[in-house]
Formats: C-alpha cells, structure tokens, sequence
C-alpha cells in the first residue's frame, strides 16, 4: 500500500462506517461514547465467543449488575452461574477479581491510562486498547483477529500467524487517527466480521479495496496464513451421576484455581490421555453405590484438548449419603439452571436423564 493509499484510509473507513455500521447492545448512538463499564464488559465476553452469541448474556449481566460496584459486590457464584455456557470460565472469575479492584484502587472508575487497565485482572493488549478507544477515544490500536485479518490483507503480509503479528500491530497502529479514534477502532471490527471475512470476502464492496494489497494480488481469502496447529490430545474419564430418590443429583465443587475453577461439576474420576482403565477409574466414584455404566458417553472440546467422559449412574443409599464428600451438595433438576454448571456438566447430566 502506498503512503497516499495509507493516509487516505481512516476517513474512507469511517465513511462507510457511518452508512453501514452494526447495531449492537454495547455500543453507544452515533457521536456518544460507550460508558467504560459497559466496553469492558462486552469485550471480555467477546473473547473466544461470537457476537450473536453474547448479545443475550450482555443484556441479562446489565440488568443484574448495571454498575461495575453491583459487580464487584455480587457473589462469584452468582457471576459463575450467570456465566455458565459462555465457556473460559477464567474470563467471569477474572471479571469479578477486576471490577472488585477497580472498585478498591480506582473508586469506582476504570483508568484511561494503558498501564492502569494492563494491571487490572484479565484485561491484556487488546481489551486495554479497545477500553481506551471507544470508552476514552484515545488514540489507541485494538486489534483482535478481525482486525489482524484487514491488516494481513491490506498490506500482503505472508508470514504465518502468530509470527506475523508483530508487524500486523505495528503497521495496525499507524493507520490510527488522531479524531474518532472510537469509531476507527469499531469500524475495523465491523470491517472484518462483515466484509473482509475469513472466507468469501466480500472485496467489491470494500470500502478499501483500492489500496488492499492482498486484493490486488488476487490472495485475500489465503491471508492471513497460519502456522499449522498441533493436533489436541484426548483425554478420558468417567463421570459419577448420583441421584436420590426424588431425582436431585449430586454436585461437588471444583478448586478455585485451574481449569473451571470454582464452578460446580458432577463427580468424575480423573481425566487422563490414554485408554480408559475402566476399574480404576470406578475406585474413584464419590460414594460405595451400585453404579451402572450407561451407553454411549459425551464428549466435549476445551482450547487445548478433547474430553471424553463415560458415564456412571447410581441411586443414593443410607450408607452412600453418610459418606458425602466435603463441598458435595444436592440440586433438584429445577434448580440445575441457577448453578454455576460448566457446559460439559450440563451435557452429563442431560445424557443421564435421557437413559
């Protein structure tokens, strides 16, 4: 791209984003600026999660913590609860541990400085930069991948992610302008996810077209190119559903720390690559009970592996109930939906009730 076709482009991409741009719950009515509470909420919950996705979770946070203070007074379980389905249970965890100290070190204000918000709990790079463009219309460059996409094409860059986005950050950020840098920063988003998208891109209606290099060289739909992926290993355990008479099952709950730290789980044994080792994995069922293997299993893919579970189901005796764990509990199925159930859980549970 040429540097003319370079100082030409924010005021064409704003253009065609004041014609064209999304109607979404967080963002505010033209010539408005999103309150930060409100940016920072929605970009945590974006991360690793589509939009149409997180629209209704948005609008259900909003109406029970309306403010970062009603946030960070809530109890994590609720927050985990709230959460549950929206997956990298990390992020909600994060999410309370943040607004809890943005309460305690900033009174009750998100900070507008970069270093401030990179040492707030859960909030990297990007959400810094984002927070600081559409909240405080800073000029700051927020690239996520939509953004890294309209880069990598714009300027031809072949090198394989993630060892490309170096340059894509530093050639990202001086496109920037000075004015409407809030706008900028949505109107790259909306670019990506709508016009210049992973497949098919849509080049003839491109408001960028005439200095896309990609374009020109006729590659756009192979940028950017990525390092191949390491093939996810399996795991496999068993997993303990134990219900009582008037058909509540029992619940246990995670270590705080780790992987669905805090949320609430049906009993499994240990998850392990490998073959499953059936009897050693029944020595780890939460209470002496007759435990009956059902057919078929579930299985459930986390960021770095796939999980493979089958399933034990067993009815609650005298003696078992005597032997409950500490941090064990019973939930009746009409209250399953207010526990902080991970989406792997729920599945469990559903295949056990439909044998």
């Amino acid at each position: 791209m040429t540097m003319t076709h370079a100082a030409r482009l924010p005021a064409k991409l704003l253009a065609w984003y004041d014609r064209h741009r999304r109607t979404l719950p967080w963002r505010a009515m033209p010539g408005k600026r999103t309150p930060p509470y409100l940016v920072w909420l929605s970009e945590i919950m974006l991360q690793q999660t589509t939009v149409a996705t997180v629209g209704d979770y948005f609008h259900r946070f909003v109406k029970r913590w309306p403010t970062v203070e009603a946030l960070a007074a809530a109890p994590l379980d609720d927050i985990l609860s709230a959460w549950a389905g929206l997956g990298y249970y990390a992020r909600a965890r994060n999410l309370h541990a943040c607004a809890r100290t943005v309460i305690e070190r900033h009174g009750g204000q998100f900070p507008d400085s970069e270093a401030d918000l990179l040492a707030l709990p859960g909030i990297g790079r990007y959400t810094a930069a984002a927070i600081r463009a559409i909240a405080f219309d800073q000029p700051a460059s927020a690239v996520d991948g939509n953004v890294e996409r309209v880069i990598a094409r714009l300027y031809a860059i072949e090198t394989p992610l993630p060892d490309a986005k170096a340059e894509i950050h530093a050639r990202a950020a001086e496109l920037v302008p000075q004015q409407r840098a809030g706008d900028y920063a949505q109107a790259m988003m909306d670019l990506g996810a709508t016009v210049c998208t992973p497949r098919s891109p849509s080049c003839v209606i491109c408001p960028l077209m005439d200095g896309c290099e990609a374009r020109r060289r006729g590659i756009a739909e192979e940028l950017p190119r990525r390092a191949p992926k390491a093939e996810k290993p399996t795991r496999r355990g068993v997993a303990f559903v134990l219900s009582r008479k008037d058909g509540a099952v029992l619940l246990r709950k995670r270590p705080p720390r780790g992987l669905l730290g805090g949320m609430d789980e049906i009993p499994s044994s240990d998850w392990r690559e490998g073959e499953l080792l059936m009897a050693e994995a029944l020595k780890q069922a939460p209470v002496p009970a007759n435990w009956k293997m059902l057919d078929g299993g579930v299985r459930h893919t986390f960021t770095h592996f796939h999980l493979e579970l089958a399933v034990a189901h067993a009815i609650a005796t005298t003696a078992g109930l005597a032997k409950l764990a500490p941090g064990s509990a019973w939930c009746t199925i009409d209250q399953l939906d207010e526990r902080a159930l991970p989406t792997v859980m729920r599945k469990v549970i559903a295949h056990a009730m439909s044998r």
